[in-house]
């Protein structure tokens, strides 16, 4: 099985066999694993750069588990409910450490997506403007 035919369950399955463990967030009534559209958007990323070799499961595992358990250290309630976001400071931690992106970058970029999100009408695509030196724009949803 790929890595972008995996489930939930079954990266969790991978993650844990290192002996870090990756907690699941809590799964209310629903069979539902994201609340927001960022949550599964943070998920594929990291689906994508594991297949594309930028880290393996257990350094993945390794980061994870570093964030969250720094959160708990300060303060964290851990009750699952910052989870995705523990998921996204990993994601971000390992995109920075394996030179993909630099910090000015990624915040340049949440900043950018959270002007464009504030302009765009309920339910149409958020479309970021192009960078300089950019030919195309990217179209979230």
């Amino acid at each position: 099985m790929t890595a972008l035919h995996m489930t939930l369950a079954e990266v969790s399955a991978a993650c844990a066999r290192d002996g870090a463990g990756l907690p699941m967030p809590p799964d209310p009534a629903s069979e539902r694993h994201f609340s927001e559209p960022w949550q599964a958007h943070a998920f594929a990323m990291t689906l994508v750069l594991h297949q594309q070799g930028v880290f393996t499961w257990v350094e993945w595992a390794e980061t994870l588990a570093a964030r969250i358990r720094q959160s708990q250290l300060d303060g964290d309630p851990d009750d699952g409910s910052h989870f995705y976001r523990h998921w996204m400071d990993a994601l971000e931690q390992l995109t920075i450490t394996r030179g993909i992106a630099t910090a000015d970058q990624l915040h340049a970029l949440e900043h950018a997506w959270a002007d464009a999100a504030k302009h765009t009408p309920h339910g149409q695509p958020i479309v970021l403007p192009p960078r300089p030196g950019d030919t195309q724009t990217q179209a979230l949803s």
